[in-house]
């Protein structure tokens, strides 16, 4: 067992699963330089287990903002919603990237909610997506 007490093989099968990105922003592994984090889709602070079912992959930022979190506003409708679930959701039926691909863009109140609640458009966030498109590596061509 890892020191998250999921075992290596589930972390190296969610890996696979991810195609190693981060379920909210999409940033890849091989573009960051931190390991991307297993997420508790459902939080720990909030009952959700270690199982399999209830993990994602996130990079840091995304997981750090999302934090306890399971619910958001949706700044369109002030409906509170649920957040984005990567591992039952798929990622194109809720987001967009923006015409210059630095920017997620939400398509429905669960898109928008989570990019308020992630700040998934962020100073930084933005600049480093700048980055990666003016070197080709950004927006994946292949998202779900």
């Amino acid at each position: 067992m890892s020191e998250t007490g999921v075992s290596h093989e589930v972390q190296d099968r969610i890996r696979r699963h991810a195609r190693h990105r981060c379920g909210y922003c999409l940033a890849s592994q091989r573009f960051v330089y931190v390991w991307l984090e297993l997420d508790h889709i459902i939080p720990r602070a909030e009952g959700g287990p270690d199982d399999e079912d209830n993990l994602w992959l996130a990079c840091r930022m995304c997981n750090g903002y999302k934090g306890a979190q399971t619910h958001a506003r949706d700044p369109v409708t002030n409906r509170r919603v649920r957040l984005f679930n990567p591992r039952r959701q798929r990622w194109s039926d809720h987001f967009r990237w923006g015409e210059d691909g630095t920017e997620v863009l939400g398509k429905t109140p669960c898109g928008r909610a989570t990019i308020e609640a992630l700040q998934l458009n962020n100073v930084i966030a933005i600049a480093v997506r700048a980055e990666w498109v003016s070197v080709g590596w950004h927006p994946p061509k292949d998202v779900d």
